[in-house]
């Protein structure tokens, strides 16, 4: 018998759509569910918190894990990759730099941060390297039974490479990476474009309505108001004219 969201400490979202708050850096993981197939958003901080949450999302599911999207390189959201073995990735257009030659910062990034260094050595030395599932615009997955997914690429802003998830219904379900932070203020590293920041939250705006359910990188759902009102806040901080 298949376990429900609540029982392992998933928050259902929307019918087929959920997500989970991981422990030590609050980063969300989320888990959209058709008839066949399942897709993963995000992959956790280590090999063994990508491997707890595969095991879930197999429990809620009855079946593998076979499709996983990555919102953006930073170790956090990717380091756990490799324990969706023969998971196809998917990543924004123009990453796959960070991930063939990038191995090295992100490893010194999760030290910094407080990640094991074992732990962080083995999350980097298997860190997968997508090869032709790039999103340079939009890709439109169907897992069947009707659900739909949108895999949009949309541009610049936390990084170089920030790709956001859309699951289409009632309410439609806006997956933005660290585009948005509900837990705390938005952080801006080396690789941040902050120029073309609030631009990319007019994009999420966009794609998901004044309606949507928007899931943060860290932190709890929230709604357009909440995006707007961040929007504003990094155009000022950043001295972005609107």
């Amino acid at each position: 018998m298949r376990l429900t969201w609540e029982e392992l400490g998933w928050e259902r979202v929307a019918p087929r759509v959920g997500r989970q708050r991981l422990p030590d850096w609050d980063c969300t993981v989320g888990l959209v569910v058709g008839e066949g197939a399942a897709l993963m958003i995000d992959a956790g901080s280590s090999l063994a918190e990508g491997a707890k949450v595969r095991r879930e999302a197999q429990a809620l599911t009855g079946h593998r894990v076979t499709l996983l999207a990555l919102t953006h390189p930073h170790f956090d959201h990717v380091f756990g990759a490799a324990a969706f073995a023969g998971a196809r990735i998917f990543t924004a257009g123009g990453s796959s730099a960070v991930y063939e030659d990038g191995r090295e910062e992100l490893y010194a990034d999760a030290v910094r941060n407080g990640l094991d260094p074992r732990a962080a050595e083995e999350a980097a030395d298997a860190l997968v390297r997508p090869r032709d599932l790039f999103v340079w615009d939009t890709w439109r997955l169907d897992l069947d039974g009707g659900v739909q997914v949108l895999l949009v690429r949309i541009g610049e802003g936390h990084t170089g490479h920030d790709l956001a998830v859309v699951v289409p219904g009632d309410p439609t379900v806006v997956f933005c990476g660290d585009l948005v932070e509900e837990s705390g203020e938005p952080q801006a590293g080396p690789d941040a474009v902050p120029s073309r920041w609030p631009a990319a939250l007019d994009r999420l705006l966009g794609l998901g309505g004044e309606d949507a359910l928007y899931v943060p990188g860290h932190g709890a759902v929230v709604d357009a108001a909440f995006v707007r009102s961040q929007r504003d806040a990094l155009a000022e901080r950043f001295g972005v004219s609107r």
